[in-house]
């Protein structure tokens, strides 16, 4: 095989996986300005909103160990077909409940797909700087659908329904398993999936989510028991999540996800309820922030392989503080908050992928980054709850400016 097509097939085998991350983070966030058309109880839409982003939470440390055990390609390949089918069903599901439950298989079959990606990045380009500058891609394209969900969310669901947010994702989907077919066949790994270790990360994060949500303080300890049993798991010498992955690039992701994610729910029900914001205007108004996405993770991954991930990052939490501090105290500036939001977010996370997944063994490139993820995603979950319970639209983004500033300073000890 010649040079430049097996260039061409690389190239091509990026784009589908970028695309199979792309629908994972399009559906964290493409249905928040449509919640109000989903249910008119707060909890319920906080529930459709975190029965995603919880269960790909605590399923990716499982993800990325079944990744290194039984190989990426066939990974992907499974979560990229169940998240096509399950998309399917949620656009015709009937009641809230059934649609919370579904989003939570889809959730699932989300964390199949990311550490499988990353693992087949890292085969695919060995080489450190030209493995940076893909991720630089791979985040862009995928960072996209993280905050460009508001915009087509509100679109589709205004023009089309809502049941349009779903449908969208089974063309994608068969584009990236289209795209996708050249991926290389990772060699298994011998080991175990570590039963106790997931179970009780399942039990400590839902439960978790369930008292912030609902109110119910008392389920907190039921939560402090099953993170006390996941971390004395994790001692043993096959466990799960190998001590030496533990890093502060995991924290700082948990914070990144958190600021983002809690925010986008706050502001999109205050454009909607207070500014009287139709879906697709609701939309429309986060373009400041997705416009950034589209483009500047290329550069960030650019700029991490010629200096290394800190300084990007540092400057990623301090721009997204910034922003959303602006937005806290002067609204009518939401334009120039949500671009610098929007910025910080696009130098934050792909200099996280590069620092946490690049200083892991090849071996163990997908459990690296699906602890990565399943910090962000905790944080995610956390970010809706709380800022979401929070009395006020101020008090909530001085929260998460207050917490990404703590992120900044994080991230002036992440391996560099």
């Amino acid at each position: 095989m010649s040079r430049s097509v097996q260039a061409s097939l690389v190239a091509r085998l990026l784009i589908g996986l970028s695309l199979g991350y792309f629908l994972v983070m399009l559906d964290t966030t493409i249905v928040t300005v449509a919640l109000p058309a989903l249910s008119p109880s707060l909890s319920a839409q906080q529930w459709i909103s975190n029965g995603y982003t919880l269960t790909f939470a605590a399923f990716l440390l499982t993800a990325g160990a079944c990744s290194d055990r039984f190989g990426a390609r066939r990974v992907f390949f499974m979560g990229l077909t169940s998240f096509a089918v399950l998309s399917l069903l949620s656009a015709f599901a009937f009641s809230p409940a059934v649609l919370i439950a579904l989003r939570a298989l889809l959730g699932t079959a989300g964390a199949l797909l990311v550490p499988s990606s990353l693992s087949l990045i890292a085969v695919a380009y060995p080489a450190a700087g030209a493995r940076a500058k893909a991720m630089g891609v791979w985040a862009a394209v995928s960072g996209t659908g993280l905050v460009a969900g508001p915009l087509l969310g509100g679109l589709l669901t205004q023009t089309f329904g809502w049941r349009a947010i779903f449908l969208v994702n089974v063309p994608v989907a068969l584009v990236a398993l289209a795209l996708s077919r050249s991926a290389p066949a990772t060699p298994p790994k011998p080991g175990r999936v570590d039963p106790i270790g997931q179970a009780s990360a399942v039990i400590a994060l839902s439960t978790l989510t369930y008292a912030l949500v609902e109110h119910a303080l008392w389920v907190l300890l039921l939560s402090a028991a099953a993170a006390t049993v996941f971390v004395v798991s994790q001692r043993r010498p096959d466990a799960m999540l190998p001590r030496r992955l533990l890093s502060r690039g995991l924290l700082a992701g948990a914070i990144a996800n958190f600021g983002l994610s809690g925010v986008l729910f706050v502001l999109s029900l205050y454009f909607q309820e207070f500014r009287g914001y139709s879906p697709s205007s609701t939309g429309l108004a986060f373009l400041p922030l997705t416009i950034p996405t589209a483009f500047n993770p290329i550069f960030t991954g650019r700029l991490v392989a010629r200096i290394g991930p800190r300084i990007p990052a540092v400057s990623g939490f301090a721009l997204m503080s910034s922003g959303t501090l602006l937005q806290a105290f002067a609204p009518g500036l939401s334009v120039m908050a949500l671009a610098l939001l929007g910025f910080g977010v696009s130098l934050a996370i792909p200099s996280l992928l590069t620092s946490v997944v690049g200083s892991a063994p090849p071996e163990l490139a997908g459990i690296a980054g699906g602890a990565l993820n399943a910090s962000r995603q905790t944080g995610a979950a956390l970010g809706v709850a709380i800022l979401g319970a929070l009395p006020a639209v101020t008090v909530a983004l001085l929260a998460a400016a207050i917490l990404l500033a703590v992120g900044a300073v994080i991230s002036v000890m992440i391996t560099n």
